[in-house]
């Protein structure tokens, strides 16, 4: 039997304001004066004291980027290729600084520019041949673990797939909670929700261990900590919820997601849905899987007042529904982990439109 030998994030830093550390922390990393950092920022911190604070020197450059829409294969290649343009020479790395996208960016760019070819190319298992540049994750937004994962999720011409590598994880993590102020209550819950559907999956599925186990059991605690009990100050939940995206990446780091994953892709890559709300509005439908997950993610919408967004699939043709259904039925690790290696006779493309005609 062969056990899975994965990478896990070599160095991580936590606490709050341990982002002012960060020009001692990629100081020794860099190449020389004219090899730059190349820092990757969703653009709702231009102008705004947290770009004021990225350590700049010699040529480094930040590069804002709009996180409206999640990262394309094509986004990735063109930050590609302009950083290659621009300096001809390879940069001394790549900083991702925002939400899930720009973790998922920032981890992407940092393969091409070590690896030929498009990104579409590499959207899978292992296809990635040569180590990434030097890259760092600062997350401003806790819930997705993209900060932690070895995949780096892109909407790509032909499916949404992630490239799965050894050589995706990040090599440092930043992990400040105060970073995570001001975030709008409802991208809040939604992110936060990715973490808490995460544990669910995790927990109910057959690739179940004691490794993925371990992690899931701590994160789910969190998000309840968080979400239902409701006695933190609001610095107690920053850092809880900071450590329950790191649990929850991490436990499915060993094991896989599930239905509400699989199902959601096929919402993102044919309407654009974001992943959060996305895995909100199929995992609402999903009493039939996770019975007792659904009723407490229930219980949280009550008490948040979050109205999961509903009505998305009634206008849609026969040939939008089978587009959707084969990009979640193309999930195989998911489904496989959802319900096991005869998951086909439950989920048939029957099955998964009546169950998208719900949502």
């Amino acid at each position: 039997m062969n056990f899975r030998n994965f990478p896990m994030v070599p160095r991580v830093v936590f606490g709050r304001g341990s982002f002012d550390q960060l020009d001692e922390i990629i100081s020794p990393k860099r190449k020389s004066d004219n090899a730059p950092f190349i820092f990757l920022v969703d653009d709702i911190f231009k102008d705004t004291g947290l770009e004021k604070k990225i350590p700049l020197k010699h040529n480094d450059k930040i590069i804002f980027v709009n996180s409206d829409t999640e990262p394309k294969t094509f986004q990735v290649d063109t930050l590609r290729d302009t950083i290659v343009q621009e300096f001809g020479a390879l940069p001394s790395g790549v900083l991702g600084i925002g939400g899930g996208t720009l973790m998922d960016l920032a981890k992407a760019v940092a393969i091409m520019l070590a690896n030929p070819g498009s990104s579409a190319d590499y959207q899978g298992w292992d296809l990635v041949n040569k180590p990434a540049l030097y890259h760092v994750g600062i997350p401003t937004i806790s819930g997705t673990g993209a900060e932690v994962s070895r995949t780096t999720v892109l909407t790509g011409p032909e499916k949404k797939l992630g490239i799965n590598s050894d050589y995706t994880p990040f090599d440092q993590v930043v992990l400040d909670p105060d970073l995570c102020t001001g975030v709008p209550r409802n991208q809040w819950f939604y992110t936060g929700m990715d973490c808490f559907i995460h544990c669910i999956e995790s927990l109910t599925g057959t690739y179940l261990n004691a490794f993925s186990q371990s992690y899931g059991e701590k994160a789910l605690e969190l998000c309840h900590e968080v979400f239902l009990n409701g006695a933190l100050s609001e610095e107690e939940s920053r850092d809880k919820l900071m450590m329950a995206s790191w649990h929850g990446g991490m436990s499915i780091a060993y094991s896989q997601v599930g239905v509400a994953h699989a199902m959601s892709y096929g919402l993102s890559y044919l309407l654009g849905t974001r992943h959060g709300v996305g895995n909100c509005i199929v995992f609402d439908q999903l009493e039939e899987f996770y019975p007792e997950g659904v009723k407490n993610f229930k219980q949280m919408t009550d008490r948040y007042e979050i109205e999961i967004p509903r009505g998305l699939c009634g206008a849609l043709s026969d040939a939008e529904f089978d587009t959707m259904i084969n990009v979640s039925m193309g999930m195989v690790p998911l489904w496989e982990n959802a319900m096991g290696k005869d998951w086909k006779k439950v989920i048939t493309p029957g099955k998964l439109r009546s169950m998208y005609e719900k949502m």
